[in-house]
């Protein structure tokens, strides 16, 4: 292979985008605004979640014990490398499946591609989306793909659950402890690097995180049979947060000392990094969040920072936390962490102490 047009196709891969990953999404307030003429009332019993509560996936009852989850997700890329591009776009599809409590087992390629541009890059996107899904177990049966100005990739998947056991973002109950399985600060660090202000390789920890499945923290989660949970992705963890608490009637209290973040994080958001993205999320969720005044600037940016690939929230039982917590790191889930708690509904949603 020709080294200098590899790396020329890798450079044009990146810069086709004008915003990358989870990001790019349209902002939750304006989305949500659009949607509810057009919402329907549910009419089929067996449809157990749709766009009402906001949740991670459909999810269809087709037995008494076994359901259907159903969704899509793709994006511009995040970084310069096709392949890697690829897994951190299959893994970020996938991701929803296991936020609901699922297993993985069918995807369709969704792809939009230059046409004058190689079709190599193409490619090692696929073959990086392939990668995924295998260690997944999820059988890519086809997809479709169309010509357009700026690149994008992601992936409809269809994966399985016993209807009982849905981890809907709607059923967080009082006191129950709530853990992250991933870092923060993908948004902020990816946006450092295309601006120049660190190298690709001061974040080898981020592109890492984004190519890890949720598989092992899913697998857990369900071993101790949450009931809700939802992966954080472009609108940040107090966006996601705010969606559960709403759907759950509750609220949720954050303690931003104990948010994981990666190695740069907090330093380029102390540069002044920080997304747009990020105030849209803020935007979002509005007043029904109430921050502590002593509560870092940076890391209350922090929880509003979008993320691609991002960990699941888990609503845990206060009884189950600890061992779940210690299990997840016996399975190499080395970032979880507890970051909060369940409360009896108040004034506000969201309560983001220091």
């Amino acid at each position: 292979m020709d080294n200098t047009k590899e790396k020329k196709g890798q450079i044009e891969l990146l810069s086709c985008a004008l915003e990358g990953g989870c990001s790019a999404k349209i902002p939750p307030d304006l989305l949500e605004k659009t949607l509810a003429p057009i919402m329907q009332i549910k009419t089929d019993s067996n449809l157990l979640s749709d766009i009402d509560i906001g949740d991670d996936a459909g999810v269809y009852k087709i037995s008494d014990d076994n359901a259907l989850i159903f969704t899509v997700d793709y994006f511009p890329p995040v970084i310069a490398d096709p392949y890697e591009f690829g897994q951190i776009a299959a893994c970020n599809s996938i991701s929803d499946i296991y936020a609901m409590g699922g297993e993985p087992k069918l995807a369709l390629n969704i792809t939009m591609f230059p046409k004058d541009d190689s079709l190599n890059i193409l490619a090692n996107m696929l073959k990086g989306g392939q990668h995924k899904a295998s260690e997944a177990g999820v059988l890519v049966v086809g997809g479709h793909t169309i010509t357009d100005t700026t690149v994008k990739y992601g992936m409809a998947v269809i994966g399985f659950a016993d209807p009982n056991k849905i981890t809907a973002n709607s059923s967080a109950k009082e006191d129950d402890i709530i853990i992250l399985t991933k870092p923060l600060g993908t948004g902020a660090c990816l946006a450092a690097m295309r601006q120049g202000l660190i190298k690709d390789n001061d974040i080898e920890d981020v592109f890492y995180s984004m190519k890890t499945l949720n598989k092992k923290a899913c697998s857990i989660m369900n071993k101790y049979n949450v009931k809700c949970a939802t992966d954080i992705t472009g609108f940040g963890l107090m966006g996601h947060t705010y969606k559960m608490a709403k759907a759950s009637d509750v609220s949720i209290e954050i303690q931003a000392s104990a948010l994981p973040m990666f190695n740069k994080s907090y330093e380029v958001l102390d540069m002044g990094c920080i997304t747009g993205a990020a105030f849209t999320n803020m935007r979002y969720v509005g007043d029904n969040i109430k921050t502590d005044d002593n509560v870092d600037y940076n890391l209350k940016m922090l929880s509003f920072d979008p993320q691609t690939s991002g960990g699941l929230l888990i609503c845990a039982d206060k009884n189950n936390a600890e061992n779940m917590l210690a299990d997840l790191w016996r399975e190499g889930v080395d970032n979880a962490c507890i970051i909060g708690k369940i409360n009896k509904k108040k004034e506000k949603y969201i309560y983001l102490l220091k």
